[in-house]
């Protein structure tokens, strides 16, 4: 029996990924442990520069306290990404099914003494999908990633009724391109697993991670709008509001067709990723985003500075100073502030269904942060009575 520890960087795939591995361990006999173990294992991301750099910090921790470390995910495929690291870290270039294969056979198994290991979670995420076979000018996940592939909905329903016997009171469908989900044989689209997944019995709030704009189409907005226990937020990448950066970024859609998808949604809490100094970005172009994101109602931002990742087509191009790509960025976020902050103390005075997944806080239907004193793991009826800069602040009910 050996005694390991978990970590995940990136998005919530990753971390779906890392629950995997961390399943498949203690369903071996094998004992989680924090702190010092013999196994570490750590699924990294290359999204920017700054995800792999992060990662080799935490893979460098992690060698110092664990004799083995397992280095999985998106970044342990970026080739050289993990060069000159201690000789006890081994970097296994897999992803998902295959990665918990792969460390699970290394560590050994000494017979499924836990066929059912509860996540410490209040939420579980499903994968449903993974893979990207789309080609953005700056994006490395298809590379690391592979081309787009689907479970089938029988085993992702399948586990999300696993999930609810384990506890979970809400569901988050993830994947790297949600969207893509297709089980042709068994006749599903995405809009029919989340109708389907939203009915199982004991989930009381489902959610999907991302959804690309380009497959918001009339049949998943009536699906998201019409299955009482779905979220009402989506969070649909936007990356850049200008057509002429859009285009070179290959986004396939318009700032004017962003707009005209996520118009149906605007009584939703929309969140986006928005890319900043991409290369050819002019103040223009990043103001025309700043007006696209207002537009849109948008509140939460993720806002990355552009970075070059190896083996995508603008790997070698970097024009925008660091100096402006700061300063945009902290633009944007100063911006996401402005417009969560609106929505919260619209909330003022109404109640909605929290679940706490923290200590005193957790997230409204909408998605919205509450600051509310509730059992942990339990869904609670707040009242918002103020906003602080976390949250909404509230009281029970």
């Amino acid at each position: 029996m050996a005694t390991f520890s978990t970590r995940f960087l990136g998005c919530k795939v990753s971390f779906a990924d890392a629950q995997g591995i961390r399943e498949r361990l203690l369903a071996d006999g094998h004992t989680e442990r924090e702190g010092a173990a013999d196994v570490a294992v750590v699924n990294t991301c290359s999204v920017t520069h700054e995800a792999v750099s992060k990662s080799r910090q935490v893979v460098s921790r992690s060698a110092r306290t664990h004799r083995r470390v397992f280095v999985v995910g998106c970044g342990a495929r970026l080739e050289g990404a993990f060069e000159g690291l201690p000789e006890n870290v081994m970097v296994l270039p897999r992803v998902g099914g295959e990665a918990a294969d792969a460390v699970a056979g290394d560590v050994g198994a000494i017979g499924c003494v836990r066929r059912d290991a509860r996540l410490e979670r209040a939420r579980a995420f499903v994968k449903i999908q993974d893979g990207c076979s789309f080609s953005c000018a700056f994006c490395v996940i298809p590379l690391v990633r592979g081309g787009t592939r689907s479970r089938s909905a029988s085993a992702v329903l399948g586990d999300i009724r696993r999930r609810v016997a384990q506890g979970h009171r809400e569901i988050v469908l993830t994947g790297v391109n949600l969207g893509c989900f297709r089980d042709r044989e068994a006749g599903y689209s995405l809009a029919r697993l989340v109708r389907e997944a939203g009915a199982v019995p004991g989930v009381e709030r489902l959610r999907l991670s991302s959804i690309e704009v380009n497959h918001l189409g009339p049949e998943l907005i009536a699906a998201v709008r019409e299955t009482a226990t779905v979220s009402p937020h989506l969070h649909v990448p936007l990356q850049s509001g200008d057509d002429d950066v859009l285009r070179a970024m290959r986004r396939r859609y318009t700032a004017a067709q962003y707009l005209a998808k996520v118009e149906p949604l605007c009584s939703f809490n929309l969140t986006a990723d928005v890319i900043v100094g991409f290369p050819g970005e002019g103040e223009a172009a990043f103001e025309r985003t700043v007006e696209v994101v207002r537009r849109a109602g948008l509140t939460k931002l993720h806002v990355f500075p552009y970075s070059p990742r190896p083996g995508t087509v603008t790997a070698a191009e970097d024009t925008v100073p660091a100096r402006v790509k700061k300063e945009r960025s902290m633009r944007l976020r100063a911006l996401s502030d402005e417009l969560c902050r609106r929505r919260w103390h619209a909330k003022v005075g109404t109640t909605d269904r929290v679940l706490v997944d923290r200590p005193g806080r957790g997230y409204g239907d909408d998605y919205s942060p509450w600051l509310v004193d509730a059992p942990l793991g339990e869904f609670v009826e707040a009242r918002a009575i103020g906003v602080s800069e976390e949250g909404i602040l509230a009281v029970a009910a």
